[in-house]
């Protein structure tokens, strides 16, 4: 794909992302219902509207392409492009009427993401990235903060308890150590704060692909760094450290002493 196709492509995603935005609000603040699914997530009517939307748009437009979402499962595994699709991340902000939640979308070419969209629908805002053609937000160019001090830095996380259970509380904690501001603005929103420049770091213990498909362009393009949390260049090991590109090394460090 040359960069005028992905250029193209990454304006029908953010298309596609901000018309299943449009269904949640539909039902956002509404006290729609959520049941919980067989791993105890909770999913509304509204997730499956806004997939729903996103499927269509997709398979409509490429229709040889493979898709993978949340609440319906992958169709045309194997195919050498593979859209990926989370209709809200951050089901349980929704649900309690917060409007930190995002639509997620991101296309894998041979099984690496070039370009990803999270789009905010109750914020209106969007940022999205296609590789080599920069990150963006509503308009403008996104980058990642020029912070070079814990003392300074903003760190993100979706839910503390869930490190302490995934076994990576003592991470957390030497990050807090070292005078960090941290707060739980999660979900796909901590990292869209990283991409801009609002926060230094992001961190999450447990992740689906759905999850972090769309945030390796989002990121690297913003000039920031993604990694897992053992410092690997992946997005598929169920979980996640974004940073700044100043604090990168630093933060990792930290992880790797408290493991």
């Amino acid at each position: 794909m040359n960069d005028d196709q992905l250029r193209d492509t990454l304006a029908f995603a953010v298309d596609v992302a901000w018309r299943a935005g449009r269904a949640t609000l539909a039902h956002f603040q509404t006290g729609v219902a959520a049941e919980l699914k067989e791993d105890l997530s909770p999913v509304t009517e509204a997730d499956r509207t806004a997939e729903t939307v996103a499927r269509h748009m997709i398979g409509r437009r490429f229709p040889g392409d493979g898709l993978l979402g949340e609440e319906f499962g992958e169709v045309r595994p194997g195919a050498g492009r593979r859209w990926v699709i989370d209709p809200i991340d951050g089901t349980r902000a929704f649900v309690r009427g917060v409007p930190l939640y995002g639509v997620m979308l991101a296309l894998e070419v041979d099984a690496q993401p070039v370009l990803g969209v999270v789009h905010l629908p109750a914020l209106q805002e969007t940022v999205h990235a296609g590789r080599g053609l920069g990150c963006w937000w509503n308009g403008r160019r996104a980058r990642v903060s020029d912070v070079d001090r814990f003392e300074n830095a903003l760190v993100c996380t979706t839910d503390v308890p869930n490190i302490v259970r995934s076994g990576r509380g003592a991470g957390w904690d030497r990050i807090a150590e070292r005078g960090c501001l941290t707060r739980t603005w999660g979900d796909c929103y901590g990292y869209v704060l990283v991409a801009t420049g609002r926060a230094e770091a992001m961190l999450d213990p447990i992740l689906s692909v759905w999850d972090a498909a769309a945030l390796p362009p989002i990121i690297e393009e913003a000039g920031g760094v993604i990694t897992d949390w053992d410092g690997r260049a992946s997005y598929r090991n169920g979980h996640l450290v974004a940073t700044n590109a100043k604090l990168a090394d630093g933060l990792r460090a930290l992880l790797r002493e408290a493991a």
